[in-house]
């Protein structure tokens, strides 16, 4: 019975084949949770793939739903001893859309593939092969170990995708039973393919929609044009008075004040790399003065997803009556959520943009969190990784992208910690998604090594 034992026993579940054959198995379930006739299919996830399996472990479930959400919650904890540590885990199973047509020849998002060294499939990184890996570990130590060494809670949601409806209300609700003193859990990417990698929690998202109706139908380009403003020439300029011609920022509402000096410290030794199949960071483009990972982790952006004027796929001679844009603002800690759109309303004000309408596109913000990245658990999670793979972690005080971990830190009150099992480049949310070997298999021996080392009696203060 050692750490080196419970390492051993994850990678041979790896090398054995069974883990291969429990990922593809879960990603054979067409969990879109955006698609209602795939709601069948969230609770067969729930109740047919993640039962079972934390039932195997010793776990009692418990499947509770919410008004708000269209796919249930599994809540499960194994009790050892209340005077040892408790950790929550979490993971989501539902998925988005497949996006059947887009993928390469020979790949199908519902059928796991291994291409070279590689595996593809819906899921496979998001988040169905990394929840699966935790899983993983912890049965390693188990099986090494007879017991844990510590208390375990777990939560499966199958509505992240779609904004995780309900999730907060459940929580609150259930604050008391899914009480812990830090979150593990895996979800995003590392810094790199080849870097273990911790975040502590992640940029906010707001996502608004800026739109212009000017009149009904449109009309003559040749006679009309310089008599009529132009809707998609207006609402360009707008946007431009939102965000520069290199990316930044114009709205002193939507930036923090600063980057905090242990931001700045963690990310000293960070760099921004999506591999060879990923894109070149362009140095020119974002907030000036600011390294790429300040500017991805530190900082905020403002993206254009959507823009559509006029009739994009047959053009016409006509100015067009309305313009429309999708906008999403992804904001770290220092933003307050709730100001970004009357910040955004009085600058478009100011500006001479009355014309322009704006509201939020949908009802689920993602809020900013972040743990200090010189707390103890920080600490505690760095070196255990680093004992495991001989590699020293990257630190990133939150995720590039949002995740509902405001949830965690402010609802349940409790230190989050996550270890991403993916890269990126991963295609992750596109077509041709897809899952490193490697990565999976160093993976199941990190979350061995982190899970047995909570067994031991040296972790942080409670």
């Amino acid at each position: 019975m050692s750490r080196d034992a419970a390492i051993a026993r994850a990678t041979d579940y790896f090398d054995s084949g069974a883990f291969r054959t429990d990922l593809a198995r879960r990603v054979a379930l067409r969990t879109e949770s955006q698609d209602p006739e795939r709601t069948p299919l969230l609770d067969a996830y729930v109740e047919g793939e993640m039962r079972p399996a934390l039932e195997a472990l010793g776990f009692t479930c418990d499947t509770v739903r919410h008004a708000r959400a269209g796919g249930p919650f599994l809540i499960a904890e194994r009790i050892e001893d209340r005077s040892r540590p408790t950790v929550l885990g979490y993971g989501h199973g539902d998925v988005i859309r497949g996006l059947d047509d887009g993928w390469s020849e020979g790949l199908s998002p519902w059928e796991m593939r291994e291409v070279g060294d590689r595996w593809y499939g819906r899921g496979v990184v998001d988040n169905k092969g990394q929840h699966s890996i935790n899983l993983g570990g912890l049965k390693a130590v188990l099986e090494t170990r007879g017991k844990l060494g510590f208390n375990a809670k777990y939560l499966i949601e199958m509505g992240e995708e779609t904004g995780s409806p309900g999730l907060r209300e459940v929580c609150a609700e259930h604050r008391d039973r899914l009480a812990a003193d830090v979150l593990i859990a895996s979800d995003g990417p590392r810094l790199s393919a080849e870097r273990p990698t911790v975040f502590l929690g992640s940029r906010g998202g707001v996502t608004f929609d800026l739109w212009i109706d000017a009149r009904d139908g449109g009309h003559h380009s040749g006679n009309w044009g310089g008599l009529l403003s132009n809707p998609g020439i207006q609402l360009a300029h707008a946007i431009a008075s939102l965000v520069g011609p290199t990316g930044q920022i114009r709205v002193p509402e939507l930036v923090p004040a600063e980057v905090p000096a242990s931001v700045r410290r963690a990310l000293a030794d960070c760099e921004v790399d999506g591999g060879p199949d990923g894109p070149a960071v362009e140095p020119w483009w974002g907030e000036p003065g600011l390294t790429p990972a300040e500017r991805v982790f530190g900082w905020c952006s403002l993206e254009v997803l959507a823009y559509e004027t006029g009739n994009p796929k047959t053009p016409v001679n006509a100015i067009p009556p309305r313009a429309w844009a999708r906008l999403q603002l992804r904001f770290v800690v220092g933003v307050d959520a709730q100001a970004v759109l009357p910040a955004v309303r009085r600058h478009l004000d100011r500006h001479g943009f009355p014309m322009v309408r704006a509201e939020l596109s949908r009802e689920e913000i993602f809020r900013a969190t972040r743990l200090d990245p010189e707390d103890p658990w920080v600490t505690w999670a760095v070196d255990s990784i680093a004992r495991t793979t001989g590699k020293k972690p990257a630190i990133l005080p939150n995720l590039g992208g949002s995740l509902p971990n405001d949830t965690f830190s402010e609802i349940l009150g409790m230190r989050t910690v996550w270890v991403p099992h993916s890269y990126p480049a991963c295609s992750q949310h596109a077509p041709n998604e897809h899952l490193p070997v490697a990565i999976a298999r160093e993976g199941l021996a990190m979350m061995a090594g982190l899970y047995w080392d909570l067994g031991e009696s040296e972790v942080p203060a409670r």
